[in-house]
Parts: C-alpha cells; structure tokens; sequence
C-alpha cells in the first residue's frame, strides 16, 4: 500500500466507480454532488489506499446507523458479501479494521458534512413552506445514555443519586432544526450536570449558527432576558413560552389588542457566572417584548408589530413547535441514538453527527419528494422514507437514473402523516414490563451470589 493525496477529481471518480459497484451504502455519494465532495477532501486526514478509505468508511458508518441491525458486525459482513456478488476480491468478516478505519473519521469531517447538508436541505425552501416569508429555527434538547465505561464516566458522569456500577454516563444535546423541513443545522453535547452542560450553555454555542431574519421557536425553558437579547444581537427574533417563573400583567404595557401588550422587560441585577462583569454591562438595560395569550399559553415574542405578526398567526406557529418533539424522536427512536454504543467519548461524539448527517440525507430525499408532488415536507413521514430507502438498497439496482429517481420521490409522497390537532396522550404504557428486578448492586456481586446461590425461584 502507498500513500496518496487524492485530487478531488480523482476523488470523486472513486467514490463514484465504489457507488456503481457497492449500491447498498450509495446513498452518500449520490445525492450529495460535487459540494460535498470537495468538504470531503477538505478534512481527508492523509491516508493510504486501504481496504476503509475514509469517504467508503463515513458510508459504511451512515448505513450502519440507518439499519435496524447496527453492530458493526453487520456491516462488515454486509460489505464482504457485496464485495463478491459485484466480482470484487473478497475480504476479511473481522471487525478490527472498519473499527480502526471509524476512529480515523476525522470528527469535524463529520460535523461540517452534517451542517452542510442541512444548509442544503434548508436552501431548499420553497416560499410557500416559510412563515409569513420568514425562515424558522426549532430549538431543544435531549439527552443520550452511553455505554458504562471510565472513559465515558469521566467526561459523562451518570446522575448523581445513582450508585456507581448501576447507571450509564448521560449526555444532553442541543439542536437547531429547520422548522419547514425538519433539517439539522447545527447540535451541541455536553455533559448532562454542570454549568457546561445546561441547555442554555449548549445553545449558546449554536449562535453562530443563526442569521439575521431568523426566527426562534422554542419552549419556555429559553424564554430568558439574556437568551433573548443574544438572538437579538444575532438579528433574529423569538417566539417562546412565557417562563412559569414570570408573572404576566395584561393590565400594563402598551396594549395592543385583548390578551396581547408589548412591555418592557428589566436586565437582571445579578450577573450569570457564565457572563464576566464587562459582558454583563453590554448587555442593553432593558428590551421590549410583545406577550399574548393564546387559549392556555401566554407567548413571549420579540415581532411587535401586531399587524405585521398577527396573533393569531403566532398562536398557529406556535402549535407547530411539537415538530422538534417528533424530530427528536426520529432521531432518537427511528435511528436507535437514545443510546451510543462506543467505550470512548470521541467515538460517541462521531457516532452522534455520523447518525444527524443519516438522518438529514433521509430528509433531503424528502425535500426533493415534496417539491415534485408540490405538498409541504412536513407532510412527509420520514420512517416511510427510511423504510422506502432501505427496501431499495436490498432489491433496488445498483443505482439511479432520472426516471427511476422520479418515481422513488413518488414513492416518499405516497404516504402523508396525520393531522391530529390538539392531541393528548397519557405518558404511561400499557404492555406490563417483564417481572425482573432492578439490578441494585454492581454487577460482579449479583453474579457471585448466582454462582453461589442459583437464580431465585421467584422473581419479585
């Protein structure tokens, strides 16, 4: 083997003959194009023509994290049985060398891909799909255990009244989504405790991510004096619950309808231990915010203009934001990332971005599927989608012409999701969980005590 430096052309002319010959793990290649193909080479580490160059790798990886079956296993032996059927030489089934070749996946590699196609999807955008003309942003968090090992522990430390040896290291991420098409533009993970790793915290290093004319939509965890006036900063305007915290006086402020008053909020006295004293001071003294009851909730929004930004329209916005809810769960149901499976934190971090750019590609066949039957993307189911994708890689040809492309989108449009305005579900279950007990000790002592003992007779 020799190593190479690969031109772009040249890069793309190999990773487009790998697409032709391996249909199963194509999707990557195909639907990107040329724009991220050269952010591929950009972060390519130098590397040698192996049997997981990096860009086969990222596919790999991407199609482990789309399939339902995700041990690398798998995937291997997947690869090994494509290699022979398309006359390729054929390979080892051992598992060491695809597990190298990830933890050789540059991480930022990953994180731009995701966030360039999540730029893509978002360009996109139709103008009928944006609110009164305006883009918007969802944003929230969410939380991911990870598997039981020091290196985890250390940098994910599991919750506090847990015993050690009996929970898992927990993360919190933070997401900025398109609201339209329920792309990924942007995430953030910390630890689930600590100043570092509060909701707010990972948000704050999203910033970068949101441009003047943006509009934020998020629940009242956010709706904070300091958060709102760092997005003004950014140029971009708010829609958030009112805090439980704040009280709401209609009898005050500049009224400009029934429940709907623009009032002016006050900057804390007391500096937050994220902000220093010189900070603190820059911040304005006070901002104007518009609040307005709509049925039950009163909102808090930055657009003051009742007749640019009617309530109503605002109320209707608002409704949308459970769109993140099911965007999250997508991402941590449908995909499997509620739980990561790697022992060290930079590999979990790479299979968390690794499993956004899976699901953003899902959504950019989904964008393309609703601007050829003309519906908005949210009318869309991406489970269909997914279900649809793999069906294909299984039985589907080694890859796509424009009129076979024409038709899987038709497929994707087939199925609309339902509308259920004003849903209610309890958050309890119905199927009995079996009747084990919880494993109260580290895990060594009960084995002991079977070894010594035998498994009860009866399980409580």
């Amino acid at each position: 083997m020799h190593s190479t430096h690969e031109t772009p052309s040249h890069q793309q002319h190999r990773v487009g003959h790998h697409a032709r010959h391996l249909h199963a793990y194509d999707f990557f290649n195909l639907l990107t194009g040329d724009a991220l193909l050269e952010r591929v080479d950009q972060h390519l580490p130098p590397h040698r023509e192996r049997l997981y160059p990096p860009t086969e790798t990222l596919s790999l990886f991407m199609a482990q994290t789309l399939n339902p079956d995700r041990a690398c296993q798998h995937v291997v032996n997947r690869y090994a049985v494509d290699r022979i059927a398309n006359g390729l030489q054929p390979c080892s089934t051992h598992t060491g060398g695809y597990c190298r070749a990830r933890q050789r996946l540059p991480l930022e590699m990953i994180r731009s891909l995701a966030q360039e196609t999540g730029l893509q999807i978002t360009s996109q955008a139709q103008a009928n799909w944006l609110w009164l003309g305006r883009p918007v942003k969802l944003v929230d968090g969410t939380t991911v255990t990870l598997p039981d090992t020091p290196k985890n522990q250390a940098d994910y430390p599991q919750q506090s009244n847990q015993k050690p040896g009996l929970g898992f290291p927990i993360a919190r991420w933070v997401g900025l989504l398109c609201a339209a098409t329920g792309a990924v533009l942007d995430a953030a993970i910390g630890p689930y405790s600590g100043k570092t790793g509060s909701e707010h915290a990972l948000f704050r290093e999203l910033l970068d991510s949101i441009a003047a004319g943006d509009l934020i939509l998020a629940d009242r965890y956010y709706c904070a004096y300091f958060v709102i006036a760092l997005l003004q900063r950014q140029g971009a305007d708010v829609l958030f619950q009112q805090h439980q915290r704040r009280h709401t006086d209609f009898r005050k402020g500049r009224r400009l309808g029934s429940w709907d008053h623009v009032v002016t909020w006050i900057k804390p006295k007391i500096c937050p231990n994220w902000l220093t004293r010189e900070q603190f001071d820059a911040f304005p003294d006070q901002l104007a915010v518009r609040e307005l009851k709509v049925g039950h909730q009163v909102l808090v929004t930055t657009l003051l203009c009742a007749s640019q930004a009617p309530k109503k329209a605002l109320g209707e916005l608002y409704v949308s934001r459970w769109n993140v809810e099911l965007d999250l769960r997508n991402l941590k149901t449908t995909l499997g990332l509620e739980r990561l499976h790697c022992k060290t934190p930079e590999m979990n971090k790479k299979a968390l971005w690794v499993g956004l750019l899976a699901y953003n590609l899902i959504r950019l066949l989904m964008v393309e599927s609703a601007k050829q039957a003309d519906v908005l993307p949210r009318l869309l189911s991406f489970k269909h989608s997914l279900q649809l994708w793999l069906a294909w890689n299984r039985g589907g040809p080694p890859g796509f012409d424009e009129a076979s492309l024409r038709d899987f989108y038709g497929l994707i449009a087939q199925q609309r999701v339902g509308n259920r305005p004003g849903r209610i579900e309890p958050r309890s279950i119905k199927r009995r969980a079996k009747t084990y007990p919880l494993l109260m000790k580290p895990r060594p002592k009960p084995r002991a005590d079977v070894r010594r003992n035998g498994h009860p007779k009866k399980l409580m």
